[in-house]
């Protein structure tokens, strides 16, 4: 037969180990993977001295559109995840103007999402004190869950969920089967905390949200969801005391996943002050330690996966001399693999357990059995890395609008060459390939699911 595609000579990195094979790729699919592939193709490509990985799936990314395209928006925002390697996004319902939280604005950023992204796309749903009668609506749609912020989110028309709401959130959302996704920190400590500090500076932003603050909010989460039966999952997990505590969690049997983002383990606290007002965050950078411990916890396979939590906004949003002032929020959605791969080769770790935290385990916990895996039957979306190559991040080489990453001036190992979508290349050579040809992807067991 003719295949759509051949990738010839590729070390293909799977789950089950890293293998030199040919793959092949008819309708969007991989169809064949074998030693040798023989037969003719529409398009070849020779990936001799590079590894391919499956797809990114980055499951955390606000692109803040309709409403706040300034800030990022799909075009802008699924570019630099491509060429990071990336196929796939899961959209917050948060900072797009409206935020999703009922059919209507759904309808909308679908629409701009279809009409704009270059990778394949999720939505995530909002769960506020606003919008519990909407949530069956938000799941017929196709959310992948819902998310809630347990302590103010910035935004007015975002209003957090009280452990009340939080509780009568998760009993629909585990009448829908669909997952809820918190941002965890406690509004009372937080408020308890701030008031202890009277200065405005990065020190003081950072004694103002610790730890303590983010357990809390993960343990009051944690009883809801077993009190409601309800899957739960922890967004941006700061620290290994917070991993600690989802572990334990779920030794005792709850529902619970947890990703956290490169920021978390590339950077800690002493950065904040260098760096500036581009390494601020929520929950913010913890110390040194914790970081390498948080480290350990990815390495060791108590994180489910890596997502980036990508967050930009205007630049002048971005200045001032107010710590507490200025807009939080990483750019970092184009160097998660870069991060990964950079820890990975410059260590003793098998390349394989790479592919579970960047795309397997997200496909698997929000129940998208068409993604994530490099196997006959996939979608065939793949990023083609020279691992080898090490390479200093430049602003020139972002594609997100604003280029405001922290990383800029870091040295990364593992250059992403090309990323093909369902078959087709979307990046290469630095540059996206063609125009927008995302599609939503809704979880398997929802309603008129496509997939």
């Amino acid at each position: 037969m003719m295949f759509d595609l051949i990738i010839r000579n590729g070390q293909l990195v799977r789950e089950s180990g890293v293998e030199r094979a040919d793959l092949a790729v008819e309708n969007e699919k991989i169809v064949e993977i074998s030693p040798t592939i023989s037969g003719p193709a529409r398009e070849e490509i020779d990936a001799t001295n590079l590894h391919v990985f499956p797809g990114v799936i980055d499951p955390h990314v606000h692109f803040n559109e309709p409403g706040r395209t300034d800030w990022e928006g799909f075009e802008t925002g699924s570019a630099a995840l491509s060429a990071g390697g990336g196929t796939m996004f899961f959209d917050m319902p948060l900072n797009s103007s409206p935020p999703v939280l009922d059919g209507e604005s759904f309808d909308l950023k679908l629409a701009a999402g279809l009409k704009n992204s270059r990778t394949d796309f999720a939505l995530w749903g909002g769960l506020t004190p606003d919008n519990l009668d909407k949530m069956e609506e938000l799941a017929e749609r196709g959310v992948m869950g819902f998310k809630a912020f347990m302590c103010p989110s910035g935004l007015d028309e975002f209003h957090h969920a009280d452990p009340d709401t939080l509780l009568r959130g998760m009993e629909t959302a585990a009448k829908l089967r669909l997952p809820v996704a918190v941002h965890a920190e406690e509004p009372g400590s937080l408020e308890r905390f701030r008031a202890e500090v009277v200065g405005h500076s990065w020190s003081d932003y950072l004694k103002s949200r610790p730890v303590v603050c983010e357990m809390a909010a993960a343990r009051i989460a944690i009883e809801c969801a077993r009190e409601t039966g309800c899957s739960l999952h922890v967004v941006h997990a700061s620290s290994q005391h917070v991993v600690n505590s989802i572990q334990f969690s779920r030794d005792g049997g709850a529902a619970v996943t947890c990703e956290t983002c490169p920021h978390y383990f590339l950077l800690c606290d002493e950065d904040l002050p260098r760096i500036g007002a581009r390494a601020k965050c929520s929950p913010p950078l913890r110390d040194r330690e914790d970081a390498r411990m948080l480290l350990a916890q990815l390495l060791r396979g108590e994180i489910d996966f890596v997502g980036s939590d990508h967050s930009p906004t205007l630049p002048s949003m971005k200045t001032g001399d107010d710590a507490f002032a200025i807009w939080g929020g990483i750019a970092g959605v184009q160097s998660t693999l870069a991060s990964l791969l950079t820890i990975w080769m410059d260590g003793t770790y098998p390349l394989r357990s790479i592919a579970p935290l960047i795309a397997g385990n997200v496909s698997r916990r929000f129940d998208i059995p068409s993604k994530g895996i490099i196997d006959a039957r996939f979608d065939a979306d793949f990023a083609l890395v020279d691992t080898n190559e090490r390479f200093t991040l430049t602003r020139d080489m972002l594609l997100d609008r604003h280029k405001l990453s922290p990383y800029v001036g870091r040295t990364f190992r593992g250059k992403v060459v090309r990323t093909i979508l369902r078959g087709h290349t979307i990046f290469a050579d630095g540059k996206t390939v063609g125009p927008p040809i995302g599609r939503f992807v809704r979880p398997a067991k929802a309603a008129g699911s496509n997939r």
